[in-house]
C-alpha cells in the first residue's frame, strides 16, 4: 500500500468539508518529519469560516540547527495567506518552536493575525479558550535544555520511523507510528500527558470557560475533564490531525491520516510519483525572509 502520507486530495476520493472553525497545530514546517503535502490535501478539502494555527507552525528551533525548506513548505506558507486573502479568518497563535512570532503579537502579517492567545464561541454558544500550552509543560518552563534534547531525541526516532515505514509501505503495510507506541508504553510518558492535560484545564476552569483548545503534545484527544472540555488538535508530523467545528457547533477530531488510508490505492501511487515543483523568485524571497525570522 502506498504510504497515506504522500497522496494528494486532488486525485483521491476523499471528502470535502464545509466547516464553521478548524484548529491546527504543530505542523513543524522547516524539518524532515513535517508532511506538508498532507497538510495540503487537507486544506484543499476543507472550507472554514475561521482557521486556528495553534502553535508550532514554523519549527524555528530546527532551523537553528540546520536550514530546511523545500518547495511543500512554501506551498503551505502560500495556502494559508491565500485563504486569508480570500476571506477565511486565519488567526495565529504561536508556540514554543515558532516563540520568535511572539514579537509580533497584535500585528497582521497578509491577513494572518497574531495573537497570544483567543476565546472562541462555538456555534451553540460555548467559550473557548485557544492556546498552544507550552506555558503548562514543566520542562520548557523549567529546563529549557532539556526540551532540546528532547527534541533532538524526536527528530531521532522520527528518521528511524520514515525509514521502517518505507520498508513497511513496500511489503503492503499501513502506516505505523513508532513515537506514538513508544508515548503509549513508556510509563513516565503517559504521566506527563496526563499531568499536561489536567493542568490545561485545570486553568481553563479558572477562566470560567468551557473548554481549552490547544496542541503541544502531538496527541489528539477530545474529552472532559474535570467537567472542562479538553480538545487537542493533534500535529502533522505523524497523526495528521485536526479539530474541526461543525455549523451546528459540533466539535470532532479529524484523523486525515485515516480519511487516505482508506482512498484509491492507485491513485495515490501516481500522486507519490509526481516531481517536486521548482521554486519561484517570489518563493525563494519569502524562504530567505523566513530564515531571518527564525534567527
Amino acid at each position: 500500500m502506498p504510504h497515506p502520507h504522500d497522496s494528494t486530495a486532488d486525485d483521491l476520493d476523499v471528502p470535502h468539508w464545509k466547516l464553521r472553525t478548524v484548529w491546527v497545530s504543530d505542523i513543524h514546517l522547516g524539518t524532515p518529519g513535517c508532511q506538508a503535502r498532507a497538510l495540503l490535501d487537507f486544506l484543499k478539502a476543507v472550507e472554514c469560516e475561521t482557521l486556528f494555527l495553534v502553535g508550532d507552525i514554523i519549527d524555528g528551533w530546527q532551523l537553528k540547527r540546520s536550514w530546511y525548506w523545500p518547495q511543500a513548505h512554501n506551498d503551505v506558507v502560500q495556502k494559508l495567506l491565500r485563504r486569508a486573502r480570500k476571506g477565511t479568518r486565519v488567526i495565529f497563535v504561536p508556540g514554543n518552536h515558532d516563540e520568535f512570532a511572539r514579537r509580533y503579537v497584535e500585528h497582521n502579517f497578509g491577513g494572518v493575525e497574531v495573537v497570544d492567545e483567543w476565546i472562541h464561541e462555538t456555534a451553540d454558544g460555548r467559550k473557548l479558550w485557544v492556546t498552544h500550552g507550552d506555558l503548562f509543560d514543566g520542562v520548557i518552563q523549567c529546563a529549557k535544555w532539556l526540551a532540546y534534547v528532547g527534541d533532538s531525541l524526536y527528530e531521532f526516532t522520527l528518521k528511524l520511523n520514515r525509514a521502517f515505514n518505507s520498508l513497511r509501505a513496500r511489503l503492503g503495510l499501513p502506516y505505523w507510528s513508532l513515537s506514538k507506541y513508544l508515548k503509549l508504553k513508556v510509563k513516565r510518558a503517559v504521566s506527563y500527558v496526563g499531568d499536561f492535560e489536567a493542568a490545561v484545564a485545570r486553568e481553563a476552569r479558572k477562566r470560567g470557560v468551557h473548554g481549552v483548545v490547544c496542541g503541544h503534545i502531538h496527541h489528539a484527544e477530545l474529552r472532559e475533564i474535570g467537567g472542562v472540555l479538553y480538545a487537542n488538535d493533534g500535529d502533522w508530523v505523524e497523526s495528521l490531525t485536526a479539530l474541526a467545528e461543525h455549523a451546528d457547533g459540533r466539535l470532532e477530531i479529524v484523523d486525515w491520516a485515516a480519511q487516505l488510508q482508506h482512498s484509491q490505492p492507485a491513485a495515490a501511487a501516481a500522486a507519490a510519483a509526481l516531481a517536486p515543483v521548482t521554486a519561484s523568485s517570489s518563493v525563494t524571497d519569502l524562504s530567505q525572509n523566513l530564515h531571518k525570522l527564525a534567527r
